[in-house]
Formats: structure tokens, sequence, C-alpha cells
């Protein structure tokens, strides 16, 4: 079969598309033809390298993908031949202590597919029943590969970790990314005031189009600054950022007291300084998130499927153009999701 997949970690030079050997289904696994895939900054990482994560190469990534089931393991009674499912990426054990309390993305042996094990940008994938979920009939394959990854991080970030209310206000940084313009739609959906940031005015009137009330194009203006001055130097009661170390401190700056940080990435870097006497003394919470249990995914995915929650594509591209999606995301070029298909899907 095709597939993307490097040899190397690198530059987007690395990235090749072509043969690799078909997969083989275990027991407890399902064969998908993927009807099509979808990016995320992951992959980015992924492909530079990151720091612990040892990968067998040739590696083909992808962390989101949607298709139809060919085949199904001896073990597998919850997925038929024919089925149309989407992939949710996050692996875990099922015996931990964090598994058995049904907090999944916590579990000591996590591992997300297409970042630790092989990834799911192919014609066909061989998946663990248990990370699929069901795709209703009328769901576009772009809508499904495009939205599970980025949807179910927002949703726990929002509804679980940071427990957003009614009349909260809440900022989203970098509201044209996956991440950023899903925490908008969910946001907007929990009753909050949204305030968004984008990187300029095109983005900034995406972000209102889906929900935000008031949206700062921080490449003119200081977004720290603009929230005290929109919330009458209160503060937004919650800030979700997955930029890092460049928003970093104008992100606490931004928080009302006993104001919440959630936070799920850091694409700008990972070590930042920060102000401990603000924190303390405006009695700030930070709280981290990753990926979501299997219960939180089927909460939004249905959301999603229903139509409540839209995901934007900026482009759609085969997976031999895959260099050319990595430098989309890089170069923070457009507004939402790209997507990548088999080329023998455009082909056919």
């Amino acid at each position: 079969m095709q597939a993307v997949q490097f040899t190397d970690h690198g530059g987007t030079e690395v990235i090749e598309y072509g043969e690799y050997p078909g997969p083989k289904p275990g027991d407890e696994e399902v064969l998908i033809d993927v009807k099509a895939g979808a990016l995320n900054h992951l992959d980015v990482w992924t492909r530079r390298g990151l720091p612990g994560v040892d990968l067998d190469m040739p590696h083909v990534p992808g962390s989101d993908g949607a298709g139809v089931v060919e085949r199904v393991g001896e073990d597998v009674t919850r997925f038929a031949p024919g089925d149309r499912v989407a992939l949710a990426a996050g692996v875990y054990c099922g015996e931990c202590g964090y598994c058995r309390r049904g907090e999944h993305s916590m579990c000591v042996n996590y591992r997300i597919i297409g970042e630790h094990l092989p990834g799911i940008h192919s014609e066909r994938a061989a998946v663990p029943a248990a990370n699929l979920v069901p795709v209703p009939e009328g769901v576009d394959w772009t809508t499904a590969a495009a939205a599970p990854l980025v949807f179910q991080t927002a949703w726990r970030m929002l509804t679980t970790r940071a427990d957003v209310s009614p009349g909260e206000n809440v900022l989203v940084l970098g509201a044209s990314g996956g991440v950023g313009h899903a925490a908008v739609q969910i946001a907007d959906y929990a009753g909050a005031t949204v305030y968004a940031t984008g990187g300029s005015n095109e983005k900034c009137e995406y972000a209102e189009e889906i929900g935000a009330e008031h949206a700062i194009n921080y490449e003119r203006d200081d977004f720290a600054e603009e929230i005290r001055d929109l919330t009458g130097k209160r503060g937004v009661d919650v800030v979700v950022d997955h930029v890092g170390a460049a928003t970093w401190t104008d992100s606490l700056a931004s928080l009302a007291k006993g104001g919440r940080l959630v936070t799920c990435g850091a694409t700008t870097g990972h070590a930042p300084e920060t102000n401990i006497n603000r924190i303390f003394w405006n009695q700030l919470s930070v709280l981290g998130s990753t990926m979501a249990t299997a219960g939180e995914i089927d909460d939004v995915l249905d959301l999603v499927w229903d139509g409540e929650f839209e995901v934007r594509i900026r482009d759609r591209l085969p997976m031999s153009e895959t260099a050319r999606a990595h430098e989309l995301l890089e170069n923070r070029e457009g507004f939402g999701k790209v997507v990548v298909t088999p080329d023998s899907e455009l082909d056919a």
C-alpha cells in the first residue's frame, strides 16, 4: 500500500509518500480502508523528533483519520465490515488505577497513535477496536477525519479541567488553529463570553464567526492589555493556552483573581519564566490537560456529528503533498484543520 512515512527526523524534506507493508490486524484490531486523515501540530513535533520518544523507522504519522471497516479481528464485537469509523488516538492500558477510575488519558502507559505508535496516514491501517468511534451516515469524511483529536482535547480542557460555567469570561489563544477553533465553539456553547486571539484581521473575523465576542489581533495589539481594557481591568476567568513560552506571561496577566489557566501544549517552547508572585497573590490555578476519556470523546463528537460544532478546514491535499500540509501548520497559514486524502481515493 501507499503511506506517508519518514525514515529520520528533520524538516519537511524527510516526508515521503510511497510503498509500505500492508497492515495485518490482530485479534482485537480493525483493518480500516482510510478515506481521509488530518494533521495536528503533534505531527510536526513527531517529525522533528521528541525527547524520549524513540520510533521504529520508517514511521507512519497521523493521529486523525477516518474510513470504512474492511476486516475485524477474531475478538472484535463492536464493529463489522462496512462500518464507518474515526480514530480516537489515545491508547490506554485499561488496568492501572487511573484507567479503573475512568481517567483514560492519565493512564500510566498512555500513548498516542501517530506519535508513539504507527499512525493512520496511509491507504489502510490496523487499529485497536477500542480506539475507534462510529461515524454516522451523512457525516462527510473530511469532518470525520478532522474533528476527533482537537475537539476531544478542547472539550476536556474546558468542561472537565477548567469547569467553565455560564457567564464566565474565557480567552482562547490561537483561535485559528485546530484546538483553538474548537475551544472557541465549546466555550460559547458552555455559555461563556469568549475572547480570542488571532494573527491577522482575517483570522479574527473567523473567530468571531464561530463564537468569539471579541477577537484581538496579537500581531498588532498586546492581548493582555486589551483584555484588561475589555473587562474593566478585571481579567478573564479562564485562559486556554496551547502556545507556550511566547504567551505564558501575558496569559497569566490576563486572568482575574482566582482565574484558571488551562494548557494542552507548548508550540513556542515548554520552559517559560513564570511570575510566581502573581500566581499565589491572585490565587491562580494552572491546569494541565491531555486528550480525553472515552466518555468525553463520545460526548463531544456527538455534538460535532449533530452539527452543533463546525470543523473548519484550511486546506485539503493528497497524501503525496503531506510536506506542504506540514508547511501550512508551521507557517500558520489559514484557519482550522488541514486534511490529507490517500491519492488512490482521489484517483477513484
